[in-house]
């Protein structure tokens, strides 16, 4: 099993900057993919960006340029940078990691993190 536990959540005015973390126990060493998904309140959940262990990302069309992620893997921890924030970025961000061969093709999420970003 994997257990992400998430941190860097909060408010944060536009234009502004803030990094979410994303850390991994259990069994990790049966993660490859990590990624990010957000939900905003009456839209649909949404991909935000993934990242694979050799360190490949893809992003959403509405972050690119702006977000970045990356990963340690010494720390089994992924990050989320966040700049120029906009009001529509308000969303819940999930860590996710998707199923896998070593995971027992079982997919795991976070507990979620409250971003606002306020006009």
């Amino acid at each position: 099993q994997v257990q992400l536990v998430e941190s860097g959540g909060g408010l944060v005015q536009a234009g502004g900057s803030l990094r979410l973390s994303c850390a991994a126990s259990g069994n990790t060493f049966g993660i490859n993919t990590m990624g990010w998904y957000r939900q905003a309140p009456g839209k649909q959940r949404e991909l935000v960006a993934f990242i694979t262990n050799g360190g490949s990302t893809n992003y959403a069309d509405s972050v690119q340029g702006r977000f970045t992620i990356s990963r340690d893997n010494a720390k089994n921890t992924v990050y989320l940078q966040m700049n120029r924030l906009k009001p529509d970025d308000t969303a819940v961000y999930y860590c996710y990691v998707p199923p896998s061969l070593l995971l027992g093709y079982l997919e795991f999420w976070g507990q979620g993190t409250l971003v606002t970003v306020s006009p």
